[in-house]
């Protein structure tokens, strides 16, 4: 029995790694205090308010926005329980699916979003955004959606090509 060599990383690509890590880590942990602080929100609260808010009807099934968090549909229920008590959305069962239950987002869930969002985006925009150029926006998001693609096996859609006509 054979086992080919470890590739080890380059020092090129340790340093890549790394910086992306301590970047995940720091980032991530910096606009979730953000958006505590200045909203109340969890990330996870955030999440599933802003996905409700673009669907049509301010609703989607709970298997279906379990699948886009990465969560299993006993601990987003939990989650949408909390969600519940407080009054940012209501649960139903689906009534094409008696499986199914349903999630909407109540009017009280839309003003919370509405009122944390510009504070979100500002923590977003000053640790994040405002930090790289132009040209690091473009390389940092064809790196992520490359990367998505493969862990995701080619589910997450492609962006639309530009034509001549739109660059």
């Amino acid at each position: 029995m054979t086992t080919d060599a470890p590739r080890w990383l380059t020092d090129a690509e340790q340093r890549t790694w790394q910086a992306y890590r301590r970047m995940q880590l720091l980032l991530g942990a910096q606009v979730s205090r953000d958006l505590a602080r200045d909203s109340g929100l969890s990330d996870a609260d955030y999440d599933v308010l802003s996905h409700l808010s673009m669907t049509e009807e301010r609703g989607c099934r709970v298997s279906d926005l379990a699948a886009r968090m990465l969560w299993s549909r006993s601990r987003l229920s939990h989650h949408l329980t909390r969600m519940q008590q407080r009054g940012l959305i209501v649960r139903k069962g689906s009534a094409s699916d008696a499986r199914c239950a349903e999630i909407t987002l109540t009017d009280e869930g839309l003003r919370t979003l509405e009122a944390a969002a510009p504070l979100h985006v500002e923590s977003v925009r000053r640790h994040f955004i405002d930090l790289l150029t132009p040209e690091q926006h473009a390389a940092f998001a064809e790196i992520g959606e490359v990367v998505v693609r493969h862990l995701s096996d080619g589910a997450e859609p492609r962006p639309p090509k530009k034509r001549a006509a739109d660059q």
